[in-house]
Order: structure tokens, then C-alpha cells, then sequence
């Protein structure tokens, strides 16, 4: 899955180099990848929107819902567990204090689910809105939350990432003993790690050093749109606008081919 760094990073060099457009340093380099895969990353979201409303194709390798998906699926992360730790007296969430893996940042919640009492089944949590929604919900007896119909509502940034309250609030104990009361478990898209382009100097110039580098985490696809997307910033970057030029025709005529 993984995309190696020093490919892209091998590949901007030469295409960069190319009749004198400039050098790119590796710290340049190692800031213009995060940003370009984050924008790839981004991208993902309103491809799949844009994609959904056309005509589906019956072939699924070559289905382009299918084939976004897919590249979405390696960043989910499947009923992670917010332990006691997680949870305040409150009903708050801080779900940053408990990712499913360590270091993950959380990009988009998908679901929330809780149980309350031991055997009872595991609650798909409604999302409300904080205010008028929540408080309409709360004046009727047919709305309100309960055991069974729990929901929650996302907090405003508290220096801790995202965070939720959830109502009723459960007491959590341990999640996977169906014996005993209380789980809050939550399913989420994560940010992809920061590519990283580790080096040694050997003789005043930059040696690759694998053992510390991290490679990018998006499908092996689009190692192509990696390299395009960095010589375009890098481009603007050293002032060499005829770089930005060379990748922005690279990519048109690979958008022209992927989305006609």
C-alpha cells in the first residue's frame, strides 16, 4: 500500500534538475510532500461525492466509486474502544486521548456506538446539533435520548482534538466483556501519517537513511500525482514558475484521462 518516499522524492529531483529548473532540498521536499498528500487525501471526499452521482459501471475493477473506496478503506479504523480514561463525569469523549493506534489522528467520525448495561446490543449513536436540535429532542418524551436511542454532539476544540459528549452518559468499564456495564466505541477515518525523507550527510550531501524516513500512505496508484503535485508547489516555492507549468500539464492531461 504504502508509497515509497524515495521514489518521489528521486523522481521531483530529476524532473526538477531537468535543464537547471533548481534543486529542492530535503526539507523542502519533506514539506511540500505532507501537503501534497494531504491535498490528495482531501480530494478522496469530493471525488467519491462527484462520482456517486454519475452512472455506476458494472465492471468493478473499473469502477470509480469502487475504486475511491477502496482508497478510503485503509484509512478507517473499525470500533476503536474509548476507555474510562476517555470518558469524563460529564459524558465527554476526548477521542484523541484514545485512538485505536498510537500517534493516529482522527480525520472524520463515521459512527459512535454505546451500551450501557451488560447484554444489552451496542447502539448506533444518533448525531445531533448542540442547541436548538438537541434541546427539541429533549422536550418530547418520543424524542428524548435514551438507553436505546442514544446520540451525541461534537465539542468545540478543547486542545485535546476531537471530542463528543454523549447522552445518556455510560458508565465505560472494560468494552469487549459483555459482562459487565458500559462501552463506547466509535468508527473513523484517520489522517495519514507525515511522509518523512530521513537523511544522513556524508561528505556535505544528503544520504538517504531508510531506517528513519516514512513513506507516504496513500494507495500505490498515486505515486504519479505525488510527483506532479510537488514539482507544481515546489515550482512556486524556489520561484522557477516554468516548474509549476511542466507539473500543472502533467496533471491536466491525468485528470482528463481518470475522469472523462
Amino acid at each position: 500500500m504504502a508509497i515509497s518516499i524515495d521514489n518521489v522524492y528521486q523522481k521531483v529531483l530529476v524532473l526538477a534538475n531537468k535543464e537547471q529548473r533548481g534543486y529542492i532540498t530535503p526539507q523542502e521536499f519533506n514539506l511540500l510532500a505532507d501537503h501534497a498528500q494531504m491535498e490528495i487525501f482531501e480530494q478522496y471526499f469530493y471525488d467519491l461525492d462527484q462520482f456517486k452521482r454519475a452512472p455506476k459501471n458494472s465492471v468493478t475493477y473499473s469502477d470509480r466509486v469502487t475504486n475511491i473506496e477502496n482508497k478510503i478503506s485503509h484509512f478507517k479504523r473499525y470500533d476503536q474502544n474509548m476507555s474510562s480514561v476517555a470518558l469524563n463525569q460529564n459524558g465527554d469523549v476526548f477521542i484523541e486521548d484514545n485512538p485505536g493506534e498510537e500517534g493516529e489522528d482522527v480525520y472524520k467520525l463515521i459512527t459512535v456506538r454505546l451500551r450501557h448495561k451488560a447484554g444489552q446490543p451496542l447502539y448506533v449513536a444518533e448525531e445531533t446539533q448542540v442547541g436548538g436540535e438537541f434541546f427539541l429532542y429533549e422536550s418530547s418524551p418520543l424524542t428524548k435520548q435514551n438507553e436505546k436511542r442514544p446520540v451525541y454532539w461534537k465539542r468545540a476544540d478543547t486542545g485535546k482534538g476531537i471530542s463528543i459528549r454523549v447522552y445518556p452518559k455510560p458508565h465505560v468499564s472494560n468494552p469487549y466483556d459483555p459482562n459487565v456495564d458500559g462501552v463506547v466505541l466509535i468508527t473513523y477515518i484517520k489522517k495519514p501519517v507525515k511522509p518523512d525523507w530521513a537523511y544522513i550527510n556524508v561528505n556535505n550531501k544528503p544520504l538517504y537513511n531508510a531506517s528513519n524516513s516514512t513513506d507516504f500512505e496513500l494507495h500505490a496508484s498515486e505515486e504519479i500525482e505525488l510527483v506532479y503535485r510537488i514539482l507544481a508547489l515546489a515550482g512556486i516555492a524556489i520561484e522557477k514558475p516554468q516548474l509549476t507549468q511542466l507539473a500543472a500539464g502533467f496533471q491536466t492531461a491525468q485528470i482528463q484521462q481518470e475522469k472523462q
